[in-house]
């Protein structure tokens, strides 16, 4: 049986842990804050990001990243924010020879991907990156999911899909690192913008609309950086830009509705658990569309109005009154 190492005990972390462990697999669960570990150990739930969820004797909990020493050959799944992933990849007391990345967002400072991450702080190891439209609630509750396993290898991206599917998940394979990465992260900008649209109170044009012109923004980066084009009206790319976008389960969607309706992002942002990857990821996006001179007017109004102090009213008034041009220019 596989060695399964799962660092991060958010919402994802914890259900993709819950959804292994349905399996019968036994998985080793890397909780960072002392009282969630506590509390994970004593009461078997996770009420700080998954409440309501039994956890069964499969998973265990760990504090102390020494433990991977003891487990040099699992499989160790990153569940951790883009922003943390490099701190806690430095705090490996060994290199892991199989990782798997579940984060969807870029590193802000630097514009690097979690491969990029990973490659960095730990060299050359087997590298995978699971992404597609999967709330970590609806995983937990055994909702019929597709997700999307990538790699560069082949073999593993099997290895991986093999491990993880089951009759409530249902993985596919792909080899294109590069494009699911950024889909996954593009897509959490435009939740943003799509949240916004609802707390504004506009209707499903509106919507329709935004999320339409959204993945024009996400193909033109994507191919601009070298992903492929299957991939952004795939899985990872429409499936789950679809979901962020509409889901009342989007912690993205949720600070744009937030934004619609006038709150500050401090006070948005300090009244959630959960981290919101569109945020820092917007400042990225805006960064790398100026350095492969790609237009993405929705991901550079997401980050004035998060970051420029612009309104959203206005924001979508500039969306609206720009140059007028074919669909596909």
């Amino acid at each position: 049986m596989e060695r399964i190492i799962v660092i991060g005990a958010g919402s994802w972390g914890t259900a993709f842990s819950y959804h292994l462990a349905r399996k019968g697999l036994k998985i080793n669960l890397w909780v960072r804050e002392p009282e969630l570990y506590n509390e994970i150990k004593s009461k078997r739930e996770n009420t700080w990001f998954l409440p309501g969820v039994k956890l069964p004797p499969e998973i265990r909990p760990f504090n102390d990243l020494e433990f991977l020493k003891k487990e040099q050959d699992a499989i160790v799944f990153l569940a951790v924010p883009s922003k943390y992933m490099r701190d806690v990849l430095r705090n490996f007391p060994v290199r892991p020879g199989f990782v798997v990345s579940l984060t969807k967002g870029i590193e802000a400072s630097t514009l690097s991907r979690m491969s990029d991450v990973v490659r960095e702080e730990l060299g050359m190891v087997n590298y995978a990156v699971i992404s597609g439209p999967s709330f970590a609630r609806e995983v937990a509750a055994g909702s019929p999911t597709v997700i999307l396993v990538a790699s560069r290898e082949r073999g593993f991206a099997e290895k991986i899909q093999n491990l993880i599917s089951d009759r409530y998940l249902r993985a596919y394979t792909s080899d294109d690192v590069l494009g699911v990465e950024m889909c996954g992260a593009i897509k959490n900008v435009i939740a943003i913008a799509a949240g916004t649209v609802d707390g504004l109170g506009f209707g499903h044009n509106t919507l329709a609309a935004l999320i339409v012109r959204g993945i024009a923004e996400m193909k033109r980066l994507v191919n601009a950086m070298g992903g492929q084009p299957e991939t952004v009206s795939g899985i990872a790319g429409v499936g789950d830009l679809v979901l962020t976008a509409t889901g009342k389960l989007s912690r993205n969607r949720k600070v744009g509705y937030e934004l619609g309706q006038g709150r500050d992002l401090e006070e948005i942002l300090s009244s959630m658990k959960m981290v919101a990857e569109g945020v820092e990821t917007s400042r990225a996006i805006v960064r790398l569309a100026e350095k492969y001179s790609v237009e993405m007017p929705i991901s550079e109004k997401v980050f004035e109005v998060l970051f420029k102090g612009k309104s959203p009213k206005q924001a979508i008034i500039e969306l609206m009154t720009r140059r007028l041009k074919g669909e596909n220019e």
